[in-house]
């Protein structure tokens, strides 16, 4: 539901009540009019507030400032919570409180936030699970002996693997080794092991092996690489050990999976920790077959805590073929639209890679740098043509889909444009919000061309800060003119495009409200990424990740602002985020996380604090931690 129609919705409680009864504070018509009748209630004993003609709440949080979402709405004092899982009241914590039952809960949010959950546009989850079930590098940078030495380390761990257990090493930040490194095979093969060695990149977009891992694979010299991918190759032509993009799946389909029990516990552990992070609703931004069936594993056990919206991730294949690829959807829809918390209606497509050296595989309109100020021949690589992704997007916009495009360079993002124009022109507007996640880079002749097809930004902002890959590795190589226009997202938003928030978790830490003020303050240690150019405002950032991002999911009519009726997707936060520095925005803490009014995160529970440790070992500088990853929507 957009904003104007929620007010209409609020406002049309008003009566004898005034302006209590419009917030669904006073009357019992006031509840009347946000469609739920006036007495009984699902779920409940029969308990009562003290007027016996209305539900009483199952839950009452007062004692902080409750953000409504809501532009023309003050910020209120307590919120009351149904025994059908959907919000009953906003406003005057002396008028909410008279909505209290014998058994009702009382939370004091101690002067902190009371706001809607996190929605995160574009995030992992099941990845940041299943990547603790291996060793990690942190993201942080090595010399050659030092890598070859936390190897080691590793390798010692596991002697009982020796020799042809494979060695699965993640978070190896693909920029962190000194410059001129070559990542060849040879570096990996001087360890002491015949084992098989894989080491996967931070941002998920690089894999470097060994040479057993090579041969394991078949990989060879005449091995043509994947669409979508390559497999580099040294100066004498054979295969390096280095794999990008599609290039990888390669090596994934000879590594042997892990135990499923062991699996599924490390995945129901990451949404778990999304909850203590606020997250309530989440995009999974590259969803295959295998974590449809996951889902499904984890709600037959009652551990899939957030409504999840897949973004099923469609291959070369079928992007050029868009009647197999809606039949591919329709088809995962039909098997799996039954699972309890998934909404079905977004497919993903990879447009290109990512922009930093040396990978280089974002798709640009001007060439890359050489480093030294002269232009190359390389523009990156763009995966699916125009032309391609308009006859794609023309078919699936026009069977009720709507698609998320990654697109890091200028030249992607323009590809994204004109597919989904040419999906306009074929089929008119039919009201899908198509998606182009993570625009590092956009031509500031695009900007103005989201508005008006109703295209949303769905951003990454916590990487909009002066580090490792947006300096060292990026600056030399695209020049100071389009390094000031990164992740541009005052510029979108003053020309009208539609925000959203995500964390592309687990390529970057899980820290929304990190998150949240890098996007103010574009601020890191190592210095801040132009904010007075694209920095935005702290409620435009706040709704980005809320409001904004249930819009880009289509499930604003359910979530996303705190109003009557809608879901009680609720958190507490230890802090008040709307007067607090806005530096201390970061370090912010959820004391309580409700979904659909069901607690799935109370950090007083006891032993909540070790549940809630980070997957991703933050190092000392956020310098070392910033990966990029290669979306969005559900009917409501």
């Amino acid at each position: 539901m957009g904003f104007d129609l929620a007010r209409r919705r609020l406002l049309s409680a008003v009566g004898a009540a005034g302006v209590a009864g419009a917030l669904g504070l006073g009357a019992s018509d006031a509840f009347a009019a946000s469609g739920r009748p006036s007495s009984g209630s699902r779920g409940s004993s029969g308990s009562r507030g003290s007027s016996g003609s209305r539900r009483s709440a199952a839950t009452i949080i007062h004692g902080g400032r409750v953000l409504t979402g809501l532009p023309y709405v003050p910020q209120q004092e307590a919120i009351a919570v149904g025994r059908d899982g959907k919000i009953l009241a906003v406003g005057p914590a002396s008028l909410v409180r008279r909505l209290a039952g014998r058994d009702t809960d009382f939370v004091d949010a101690r002067g902190g936030t009371v706001m809607a959950g996190i929605i995160d546009a574009h995030a992992h989850c099941l990845e940041a699970g299943s990547r603790t079930l291996n060793p990690s590098l942190g993201n942080e940078t090595f010399t050659v002996a030092a890598l070859q030495a936390k190897l080691t380390e590793f390798l010692n761990a596991s002697k009982d693997q020796e020799p042809d257990g494979w060695l699965v090493v993640e978070d190896w930040n693909p920029v962190g080794l000194p410059a001129g490194t070559e990542t060849h095979h040879r570096v990996l093969d001087a360890l002491p092991t015949r084992r098989p060695i894989a080491l996967r990149g931070s941002d998920a977009h690089n894999t470097w092996v060994n040479q057993r891992a090579l041969e394991l694979a078949k990989i060879t010299s005449s091995t043509p690489d994947p669409a979508g991918g390559r497999i580099v190759h040294d100066s004498a032509g054979a295969p390096s050990g280095l794999l990008k993009d599609t290039a990888q799946d390669i090596v994934e389909g000879v590594i042997p999976p892990p135990d499923r029990d062991e699996l599924l516990a490390a995945e129901a552990k990451a949404l778990r920790q999304a909850a203590s992070s606020g997250i309530t609703t989440y995009l999974d931004a590259a969803t295959q077959t295998g974590g449809l069936g996951t889902y499904a594993d984890l709600a037959d056990s009652d551990r899939l805590l957030q409504r999840v919206i897949p973004a099923l991730r469609l291959d070369l294949d079928l992007i050029r073929d868009p009647k197999a690829a809606l039949a591919y959807v329709d088809e995962q829809r039909a098997q799996y639209a039954e699972v309890p918390g998934l909404c079905f209606g977004t497919a993903k497509v990879f447009l290109d890679g990512v922009i930093e050296h040396p990978a280089q595989s974002a798709a640009l309109l001007e060439p890359y740098l050489d480093g030294h100020g002269k232009p190359t021949d390389n523009r990156g690589d763009l995966y699916v043509t125009s032309t391609e992704y308009g006859r794609l997007a023309a078919v699936l916009d026009r069977a009720g889909w709507q698609l998320h495009a990654h697109a890091i360079g200028d030249r992607a993002v323009r590809t994204a444009l004109d597919g989904y124009e040419a999906a306009i022109r074929a089929n008119g507007r039919r009201g899908n919000r198509h998606t182009i996640a993570h625009l590092q880079l956009v031509h500031p002749d695009d900007y103005r061309r989201f508005a008006p097809l109703g295209v949303v930004a769905c951003m990454q902002l916590q990487w909009a800060m002066r580090d490792v890959w947006t300096v060292d590795a990026l600056l030399p190589y695209i020049g100071p003119d389009s390094h000031r226009l990164m992740y541009p997202a005052r510029s979108l938003e003053r020309h009208g495009a539609a925000l959203a928030g995500g964390s592309d978790w687990p390529v970057d830490p899980l820290d929304s409200f990190n998150q949240i003020r890098t996007a103010i303050d574009r601020d890191g240690d190592d210095g801040a990424l132009y904010p007075e150019r694209e920095g935005i405002s702290r409620a435009t950032s706040l709704r980005m990740h809320t409001a904004g991002s249930a819009h880009q999911l289509r499930v604003d009519r359910e979530t996303g602002v705190l109003t009557p009726g809608r879901a009680a997707d609720v958190i507490v936060l230890d802090r008040d985020v709307t007067r607090v520095p806005v530096k201390d925005i970061t370090g912010t803490k959820v004391r309580l996380t409700l979904a659909g009014g069901r607690r799935i995160w109370d950090a007083d529970q006891l032993g909540a604090p070790a549940s809630a440790t980070s997957f991703a070992a933050r190092p000392a500088s956020l310098a070392s931690v910033h990966g990029r990853h290669a979306a969005c929507g559900c009917q409501g």
